[in-house]
């Protein structure tokens, strides 16, 4: 890769091309006709020098700063805002165009701080970890508004320490493997090639004497034989070495410019001219011709020859040349890339170990490059983990399992902007939805343990007394989604006790216990009363209370005896329950009565009762069954307060616990329009009052709460209405006062620097007495403007004064005056500035405006009057405006009665100024007066006249006199501008008889009617006998011959001159320039003129390539006579050109 000194630009060589016609094009365009070969080019980055430059920095950088790769480089820039009305603005910049702040990411990194106290802006740039492609030049320009100032400087970069070889006189042009452009050059395949074929030692030879004889496409040949990779630094010193003779462009005209620029998708037109108009042309891109097509558009007319590229891409970023024969023009395109934005920003994620995250943006183009960095890691590649996808617009980064590593800040650049997302990751917490019930069965029944977590992934073991339960033909285990059930058939005595479920990863564990009933077989008496054994373990809470789950099943196995056989009636309340099908059902098995409730509800709690009844007696049980459920979402869910970064949240409970406390609240935020919901809380946050933070301001977001208790996580609550971080402004800068009165004050000052998303809806302006502590609000409405009057102020007191700028996040700290404010007027004499042009006759036309606009000073406020002639103007005819600063004149139609001296009086008690202004109102002038032809003779007519009557309130510059024949009576103009009141008409008909006319002229024009003759001129016929002169004519002919020859002249370029010169000849001769040989005809940018004799060439903006031998030559029939002259075209070098060469 090399990098082109003239445009900064970088191009690939190829060993298959030779080095300074085909490599680089725009280097070649500098060197074939330049004598000196680092001779800077143009570069589309141009400086504005319309901008005032100013020393405005503090600390500059030093110009040569020296790093060593690997390391990293800070510069630091101090910049004085003490004289600056607005923010300054910092470009960094490499080379001459490369903008360093759209490569702002890991290896540029920029930084910007300000101190208030000094009023310093401190930039800071620092280069992480040095390459040999950071050496180079960079420039810093600052600017603001008006002013602006630069500097630059050079960084050079050093490898790390190696052992030092023995070097020769060519180890200065050869690289390292860690050199600037190692990689890019291509050269590293030749140079091994050439250290396998070890040459017989041979005597040495000088490179530079054969570089100088040689021919400048045979240096990359000898450069490769002899081992030198830095053609730069060989090209430098060859021409310190020798001159290079300049080979003139014959077939050119006009060349190509040195570059163009072109913003992306715009059209750009190449253009050159050419000295046969019939030769053509080819058109080369990168050294490969290019073909006509509705892309490339190639065009003739006359000597112009055009190229132009329609819907320019970066593809078109590349050098062009034109070829007439074997003469090249070159050129370069530099396509200008627009800044990509981002449209929608990256969202913070707050998930659990496992979960997937997608972080998207959307950006403004399509296909438009986008970096995702994770910390100051780029990320490129997929990996297992990873995926970065592009579609359209739309840009993702998808992580599939999030890791507790994953946890950090994850960033995407794009050449225009910059976003980036937080991810949180925490370990996943399982919940538990349903515990393990205590279970009584009897022998021969089904015992079943059931429990349902959080995460329908976790599986687990079952331990029996410490010991694991393993499947078999009685006992299974089963798994479906969240459920996990121990399944017992057959139950034995040796069934019976604790069992445990165990989650795999989890340090948890759920216990339940089996109690197996022995039925005992005894005599029983045939009368026995009924009894109930009403088991008191597994789900009662106590003896007479249940609690159930909602959607969990009830079944209640109640043990009876008595003989004979009671009768069972189970009832809620006074309704007894019949129903042996359904949800709610009496099952009747022997000596058991089993009530079940399946997928129990909040409507199935109460008081329910069983009673039992036989010929010997009843018994009576009671219960009360507590259905138990998740709350009701939480209501009123609304943002109170808003910071920068923060908000807060506060909701009200729900209206049902669920029958069980609410033991806390999980929060969800997002942002407004998007559908993906991010936690705010893993852990349960049990106030009804939250600060939400990390939240981007300007943004608007919506909150969600979720209420949670024993039994699990309620429904969300309702979508909290939108809000928007945003905090109040900075305080108000530059607080000055500006005016004083007796009564008022008159303060100003500047926005303030940081103003946010909440924009700046105005000011409020107090003021209080010194030493009060009250302050009083001097506006009752806010201020939009940066400047505001307080008025009914006491007089000598002193105040102090302050100004809050304020939004819709509320007011902003106080900007008050250093010191207090004496409330008195300071008197200042008036005095009046009589604009420049108003101090001679002002002078318009009838029906012009007239708005004289008259500045002037003095307090207290001076008293302005107006008067003409030295009589008060009259307000019907003129209308007068005065204000604090100056006073208004206007006219809306002048007319001649306007005219006269007016005069302007400024009073201030008795002190006044004056100042006059003469208003002279003019239009066309009469005709003029008793035009009569007083003598006839000859040929001729003498005529007299008399001013006009009416001047048009102007002198009378001159007069028109036309003639007519009474015959035909068409009029010719005899004198024109003819300032005495007579005049003799000569060159008369004989025959004829002629009448006259006359118009008046002054500044505005002729007369609108004539003065007519009263009477006529009648030329009589004489006999008269002409006899000419016998003489004989002198030979007036002569070869050309020029009397004044053509001057040698040094320009400078972009200066328009003449060279001129002076000839005599007889017939005319006819005159032809030319240049190095070649007639300059047609061409726009030359002017030639001959005025008697004298010849004048005009060169308009001369360039480099118009420098050369003129030549004038003079041609008529008798002979032929030429001048000429040498042109030298100077090119002024910027100062940091002169630099670089040294």
């Amino acid at each position: 890769m090399y990098v082109c000194p003239a445009c900064a630009k970088s191009y690939r060589m190829s060993v298959k091309l030779l080095f300074p016609v085909h490599l680089l094009p725009c280097l070649s365009a500098a060197y074939s006709d330049s004598d000196e070969y680092d001779r800077p080019m143009a570069c589309p980055q141009q400086y504005d020098g319309a901008t005032e430059l100013s020393g405005i920095f503090v600390d500059k950088p030093e110009a040569n700063i020296t790093g060593v790769a690997g390391q990293d480089v800070m510069i630091t820039i101090k910049v004085d805002s003490t004289t600056l009305v607005r923010k300054p603005t910092m470009k960094w910049l490499k080379g001459k165009w490369m903008d360093l702040n759209s490569k702002a990411g890991k290896h540029f990194q920029f930084k910007e701080t300000y101190d208030r106290n000094t009023k310093i802006y401190t930039y800071e740039m620092k280069i992480v970890k040095l390459v040999a492609g950071d050496a180079g030049g960079y420039r810093c320009e600052v600017t603001a508004k008006d002013k602006c100032d630069s500097c630059t400087f050079e960084i050079a970069v050093n490898a790390a320490a190696q052992e030092q070889a023995p070097v020769d006189d060519l180890a200065a042009f050869k690289r390292s493997a860690g050199g600037e452009d190692d990689g890019d050059l291509d050269f590293s395949a030749l140079l091994k090639a050439a250290k396998k074929k070890k040459r017989p030692e041979a005597e040495k030879i000088d490179v530079w004497e054969l570089l100088k004889s040689a021919h400048p496409n045979d240096y990359e040949k000898i450069a490769f034989e002899y081992g030198i990779t830095d053609l730069r630094g060989m090209l430098k010193r060859l021409k310190k070495m020798k001159t290079v003779e300049i080979k003139p462009m014959e077939a050119f005209l006009k060349r190509l410019e040195s570059c163009y620029s072109v913003e992306k998708g715009k059209k750009i037109v190449l253009t050159c001219e050419v000295v046969d108009p019939n030769v053509q042309v080819k058109w080369l891109k990168n050294g490969q011709e290019i073909k006509s097509s509705a892309k490339y558009v190639m065009e003739a007319i006359g000597n112009i020859r055009t190229l132009t590229i329609n819907r320019t891409t970066l593809a078109d970023d590349a050098a062009y040349e034109c070829v007439v024969g074997e003469e090249k023009s070159f050129t370069e395109v530099f396509v200008k890339e627009p800044p990509v934005t981002i449209a929608i920003l990256m969202d913070d994620y707050h998930v659990v170990v496992g979960e997937r995250v997608e972080f998207e943006i959307e950006v403004s183009e399509e296909g438009a490059h986008v970096m995702w960095y994770f910390e100051e890691e780029e990320l490129t590649k997929n990996t297992e983990k990873i995926r970065i996808k592009k579609d359209g617009k739309k840009h993702t980064l998808t992580i599939l399992e999030a890791t507790l590593d994953d946890i950090g800040m994850y960033h995407a650049w794009t050449n225009g902007g910059h976003t980036k997302g937080e991810l949180e990751v925490e370990e996943k917490e399982l919940q538990v939805l349903q515990d393990i019930a205590d279970l009584t069965v009897k022998a021969t029944d089904q015992a079943v343990f059931k429990c349902e977590v959080s995460d329908d992934k976790v599986t687990g073991k079952w331990f029996k007394d410490g010991v694991e339960v393993l499947p078999s033909e009685r006992i299974k285990m089963t798994h479906i989604g969240r459920i996990h059930k121990l399944v017992i058939d057959d139950v034995l005595p040796s069934d019976a006790g604790d069992y445990t479920f165990v989650p795999e990863g989890y340090a948890l564990s759920l216990s339940a216990k089996l109690n197996f009933l022995e039925i005992k077989i005894d005599y029983v008496p045939r009368q026995d009363p009924p009894k109930i054994h009403l088991d008191t373990t597994g789900n009662m809470v106590s003896q007479n209370t249940i609690i159930v789950v909602a959607g969990n099943k009830l079944r209640l196995d109640v043990e009876i005896s008595g003989e004979p056989a009671p009768t069972v009636v189970w009832s809620k309340g006074d309704i007894p329950i019949t129903d042996a099908e359904g949800r709610v059902r009496v099952e009747a098995r022997k000596d058991l009565s089993c009530f079940v409730i399946e997928g129990a509800e909040r409507e199935d709690e109460g008081n329910y009762s069983i009673v039992v009844t036989n010929p010997a007696g009843t018994d009576t049980a009671k219960l009360f069954v507590k259905i138990v459920d998740v709350p009701d979402p939480p209501e009123n869910v609304k943002c109170t307060g808003v910071g920068e970064e923060t908000a807060n949240i506060i909701w009200e409970p729900p209206t049902f616990d669920g029958g069980a406390p609410v033991k806390g609240y999980l929060m969800e935020r997002r942002k407004k329009g998007s559908s993906r919901w991010t936690k705010l809380n893993f852990d349960v946050y049990e106030s009804t009052t939250y600060e939400a933070k990390r939240m981007i301001e300007g943004v608007f977001y919506e909150m969600r709460v979720f209420a949670i208790n024993a039994i699990g996580m309620s429904a969300p609550s309702a979508v909290s209405k939108p809000f928007m971080p945003i905090a109040p402004t900075s305080e108000p800068a530059r607080l000055v006062v500006h005016d004083v009165t007796d009564t008022t004050c008159t303060l100003k000052w500047l926005p303030p620097e940081k103003i946010g998303a909440g924009g700046l809806d105005g000011y409020v302006i107090e003021y209080c007495k010194e030493g009060d502590t009250e302050w009083v609000v001097a506006n009752v409405e806010l201020c939009e403007k940066q400047n505001y009057t307080v008025r009914n102020l006491p007089v000598g007191e002193k105040m102090n004064f302050r100004v809050i700028a304020k939004n819709m996040a509320g007011a902003s700290p106080p900007a008050t005056l250093a010191q207090p404010v004496t409330i008195r007027e300071i008197m200042e004499l008036p005095k009046i500035r009589l604009p420049r042009e108003l101090r001679t006759k002002y002078i318009r036309r009838v029906g012009e405006k007239i708005n004289l606009t008259i500045p002037f000073q003095g307090k207290p406020r001076p008293v302005a009057t107006w008067t003409k002639d030295g009589e008060p103007v009259d307000q019907k005819k003129v209308g007068v405006r005065n204000s604090f600063v100056d006073s208004i004149l206007f006219i809306r139609s002048a007319e001649r009665d306007h005219s006269g001296k007016y005069e302007l009086v400024l009073k201030i008690e008795n002190m006044e100024d004056r100042a006059s202004i003469d208003i002279r109102i003019i239009e066309k002038p009469g005709p003029p007066l008793k035009v009569n032809v007083v003598e006839v003779w000859g040929f001729n007519a003498a005529l007299e006249w008399e001013p006009p009557t009416d001047d048009g309130n102007c002198e009378i510059t001159g007069y028109t006199i036309q003639k007519a024949d009474k015959k035909t009576m068409e009029w010719f103009t005899v004198y024109e501008h003819n300032r005495r009141t007579s005049c003799t008409a000569s060159d008369l008909i004989m025959g004829n008889e002629y009448v006259f006319r006359i118009y008046s002229e002054n500044l505005c024009g002729s007369s609108d009617d004539p003065g007519l003759s009263q009477n006529t001129a009648l030329i009589t016929k004489t006999a008269l006998d002409y006899k000419p002169p016998n003489f004989k004519e002198k030979d007036q002919t002569c070869q050309p011959k020029f009397t004044q020859p053509l001057v040698d002249r040094s320009l400078v370029a972009g200066y328009t001159t003449t060279i001129s010169c002076a000839v005599r000849g007889f017939p005319k001769p006819k005159i032809v320039w030319l240049r190095n040989k070649m007639i300059l005809a047609d061409n726009p940018k030359y002017m030639m003129f001959n005025n008697q004799g004298v010849l004048t060439l005009n060169i308009r903006k001369p360039s480099q390539w118009d420098g050369g031998c003129y030549v004038c030559r003079a041609v008529n029939d008798l002979g032929t006579d030429e001048v000429q002259c040498k042109i030298e075209i100077r090119v002024p070098k910027e100062p940091g050109d002169e630099e670089k060469e040294q």
